[in-house]
């Protein structure tokens, strides 16, 4: 057993205490509600806890264990949903105070598939505004555990905050612009943003669908990949989801990067970025080539024009999601949603074809790139975790909001599967991170090489200075 306290155990090591019945899903799910009511009071993680209903499921999940029921990695494990995600147990509000008391009359695909794999429910996390930029004014925003001054990323800032301070064991996110990755990135995590289509989109408050991913946010490779093994495949209710078959992925988890072909483009890795962002993915990059990986120059397509685009594409379609409630409700809107919206609603047909065809193109270019490489090597973001005060002045700037969406936005619009890592501390002591990413459907490999990086490195067990 490692010597890591029970609330920072991993997924696959609780499950394997759980089936030899060493420790207890009840039990487990009790200490966290405990640490929940101790610490979340100051970071903020949660909108809902469900402490009644998480405990009923434990103790469900205690004596089907004693039977030798075993339903996967995920049977007894208390986790943390979004709250976008539709749960008939409880409101979902999608960060919004319209949507406050909605109770939906059914639940998303990926929360029922969770429940039917054993995992315990702890509550809703919170989120910003329609999984927009901001939280709506009148909700406390989730506070960073690495240094309450830091930003946490958005919009799945619930689901950063909870998992890395101990308070679930794993997450679900969204990634619209990068909202899984960049609180991963913030809070020392490890999340995947799947292929766009691997996991259903059903039950889920939308706010760009056609950039929409809903992905697993962990502390290590290998449970990411536990995660996403229950959640992904096909769903009736989802048209948009692929029909591929979901590989197990922690069965070939330990299989290494030997031989695996990473692309780097230097240019677009070091040119504007900080020297300690650039010099720990240069480490990185040496840590795969020295467990076999062949590292690759690689010319990445053009993007900057795209990444201008994600804005406009965002608004547009939030601007589609929001017709039943905008702008009948606007007075109820925050500024920064509704400003999204607005610009959406203004938008012209042939601005609309301008980005589509833009879209195409990239996709296009970085569907050829994958026929030479495997995997590509690339920051999450250009800086270091910012603090809240330097984040409100980038918000000011629309070029500085553009260099930090460079390494995700673009991935967004191409669907393709990411894995973020961190990857070292920065001088302030907070977490570094990095991402690989990969064609289409590519998660076993992206999972696999995730792990075997974090096999011969320890950032992902740093732990943020809560305890």
């Amino acid at each position: 057993m490692s010597a890591d306290p029970i609330h920072y155990k991993s997924i696959t090591e609780l499950s394997e205490l759980f089936r030899r019945g060493e420790l207890l899903p009840s039990k487990v799910t009790e200490a966290m509600l405990s640490r929940i009511a101790r610490l979340d009071g100051k970071f903020h993680g949660y909108a809902l806890v469900l402490a009644e209903r998480a405990i009923a499921q434990a103790k469900r999940c205690d004596a089907e264990l004693a039977k030798g029921i075993w339903r996967g990695p995920l049977h007894g494990v208390p986790i943390g949903l979004k709250d976008l995600c539709y749960t008939t147990f409880a409101p979902t509000a999608g960060g919004t105070t319209i949507h406050a008391k909605f109770v939906p009359s059914f639940n998303a695909t990926i929360v029922d598939r969770l429940e039917q794999a054993g995992a315990v429910t702890l509550g809703k996390l919170k989120m910003t505004e329609g999984a927009y930029t901001s939280h709506h004014p009148n909700d406390q925003a989730p506070l960073n555990p690495w240094g309450v001054d830091y930003w946490v990323g958005s919009s799945s800032s619930g689901s950063g905050v909870a998992t890395s301070a101990g308070l679930c064991f794993g997450s679900i996110g969204s990634d619209t612009g990068g909202s899984i990755r960049f609180p991963s990135a913030t809070c020392g995590l490890t999340g995947i943003k799947p292929t766009w289509g691997r996991v259903s989109r059903y039950g889920v408050f939308p706010l760009a669908d056609s950039l929409d991913h809903i992905g697993p946010m962990c502390r290590s490779a290998s449970d990411a990949a536990a995660m996403l093994g229950i959640i992904a495949g096909a769903d009736v209710n989802d048209p948009t989801v692929l029909q591929a078959p979901v590989p197990d992925y922690l069965a070939g988890i330990g299989g290494g990067v030997r031989g695996l072909r990473i692309g780097v483009d230097r240019s677009y890795t070091q040119n504007g970025i900080d020297p300690q962002v650039a010099a720990a993915l240069l480490e990185a990059e040496r840590t795969l080539a020295a467990l076999g990986a062949d590292i690759r120059e690689v010319k990445f397509p053009a993007y900057e024009k795209l990444v201008s685009m994600w804005i406009p594409m965002c608004s547009i379609e939030t601007a589609e999601a929001h017709l039943e409630t905008y702008p009948s409700r606007k007075s109820e809107y925050g500024p920064d949603l509704a400003q999204l919206i607005e610009q959406g609603r203004s938008m012209s047909g042939v601005e609309i074809a301008q980005i589509h065809h833009e879209r195409l193109k990239f996709c296009g270019s970085l569907a050829a790139l994958f026929a030479d490489i495997d995997l590509l090597l690339i920051p999450t973001m250009p800086v270091p975790i910012p603090t809240l005060t330097k984040m409100g002045e980038y918000g000011a700037d629309p070029n500085v909001l553009l260099s930090i969406l460079r390494f995700t936005a673009v991935f967004d619009f191409s669907g393709s599967p990411t894995i973020t890592l961190p990857n070292g501390m920065a001088s302030d002591s907070l977490p570094l991170s990095m991402q690989l990413v990969g064609p289409h459907l590519s998660e076993d490999v992206l999972a696999r090489a995730g792990h075997a990086f974090q096999s011969v490195t320890d950032w992902h067990t740093r732990r943020a200075p809560i305890d």
